[in-house]
């Protein structure tokens, strides 16, 4: 990692595995954010998650169909976020 001007911030990217998503989880990561990256191909998100952890950043990768609001709220996704939101309970 080179640069740290998003260390101690999460980034959530959607997306991550087509050419833009990906930069952008590359980029976030050498800036020093924690990322949950996510996308409905799954190997290649598997692929990019190993690449990344590679170099020293922190990664959850998790499927993700973003069209689909039950998946949003689906126990990997929530898991993977650490998050409730959009949960009323």
């Amino acid at each position: 990692m080179t640069g740290q001007r998003l260390a101690g911030k999460v980034a959530l990217i959607t997306g991550a595995t087509g050419g833009l998503g990906a930069a952008t989880a590359e980029l976030f990561a050498r800036e020093g954010a924690r990322l949950v990256i996510t996308d409905i191909a799954e190997g290649p998100l598997r692929d990019l998650s190993h690449r990344i952890e590679a170099r020293g950043a922190e990664v959850v990768a998790a499927r993700l169909d973003v069209s689909s609001a039950e998946e949003w709220t689906s126990d990997p996704v929530r898991a993977a976020t650490g998050s409730d939101a959009g949960r009323g309970s």
